[in-house]
């Protein structure tokens, strides 16, 4: 059953999926989106990538012209499934080819297998408490499988650089006119958020948006990352890119620690396969200490400037 695995500039999720992707199946393809250089395209070929099918939008947003060219491709070699990741052009495109070609989308996954000409995918509900799998039977069209970030670690399998074939961007008429005319990168100092091997994550119980400057001198010592919860982007005291959770960012880092955080179902999902989990909350019963290794009931206010003062102690 062929498996061919949605590639956008920029993202590393799809190195995630090929590393799942090459145990269903020997001859992967992936559908890349946006600019391809020959580093670019090793990479995908290190992980598993036998062809790769490239679309550069140029300045056009591409998920109109990327699902249609898609579902031309699908209908003439038919894949058993797509997978995708969760950002916002990943998402788009499949439910536009999902629209297209009358697929069935799993979603969420964290999981995947194939037997017998049956996708399978498993996903957590309730906050992660219950673990379901669901199937869809793959015919004339591929069965499309949306994939959290982090569920599989991108791991190198030596392979050789893939066969690259270009394919061009369809013309939509309106649906495809649209064009960025500007792009805005956003300044940020320190590790990367999905990619830190030390998170230092801040909510509500900071109580003030001058009180989150405690985070970024404890992530500043331990060289972590920033993040936090809804409620605290929600209320615009550090920009939504920081966000952890089930609409924000999901990571995976060595350590986490969390700072005056609750643990409400929708942040646990984005944090909570952390190697170790350490909480600072003054609440007892704080659901995030569920799901930590390491309980510090106390004042964050009170905690966290002397854990600072004992790092800075000791040089």
């Amino acid at each position: 059953m062929a498996i061919w695995i949605f590639s956008e500039h920029g993202s590393d999720t799809a190195l995630e999926l090929l590393t799942k992707a090459r145990s269903l199946d020997p001859e992967l393809s992936v559908f890349h989106v946006g600019p391809l250089d020959v580093a670019d395209a090793a990479a995908l070929g290190e992980h598993g990538a036998t062809t790769v099918y490239h679309l550069d939008p140029g300045d056009s947003l591409p998920a109109a012209g990327a699902a249609a060219e898609l579902a031309d491709l699908c209908a003439e070699l038919k894949p058993a499934a797509v997978l995708f990741g969760m950002g916002y052009t990943e998402r788009d495109v499949a439910g536009r080819l999902s629209a297209r070609i009358g697929a069935s989308v799993l979603a969420n996954a964290i999981d995947i297998s194939v037997s017998d000409g049956t996708v399978a995918a498993s996903n957590e509900i309730l906050g992660g408490s219950t673990m379901v799998t669901t199937s869809a039977a793959s015919g004339d069209t591929p069965v499309i499988v949306i994939v959290r970030p982090k569920a599989f670690a991108a791991e190198p399998s030596g392979g050789a650089p893939p066969t690259v074939v270009p394919v061009t961007m369809p013309d939509l008429g309106t649906a495809s006119s649209a064009v960025v005319l500007e792009r805005h990168v956003e300044e940020s100092e320190g590790p990367d958020l999905e990619a830190a091997a030390v998170v230092v994550a801040g909510g509500r119980g900071l109580g003030a948006a001058e009180k989150f400057a405690m985070m970024d001198e404890l992530a500043g010592l331990l060289g972590a990352a920033v993040g936090a919860t809804r409620a605290v982007v929600d209320s615009g005291w550090v920009p939504y890119s920081y966000q952890v959770g089930q609409t924000g960012k999901t990571v995976k880092p060595n350590v986490y620690i969390a700072c005056g955080i609750s643990g409400a179902m929708q942040h646990l999902v984005g944090m909570k396969d952390a190697t170790t989990i350490i909480a600072v909350n003054k609440d007892p019963d704080a659901p995030i200490f569920g799901v930590s290794d390491l309980g510090v009931i106390g004042d964050v206010h009170s905690v966290i400037p002397k854990l600072i003062e004992a790092i800075k102690a000791r040089g």
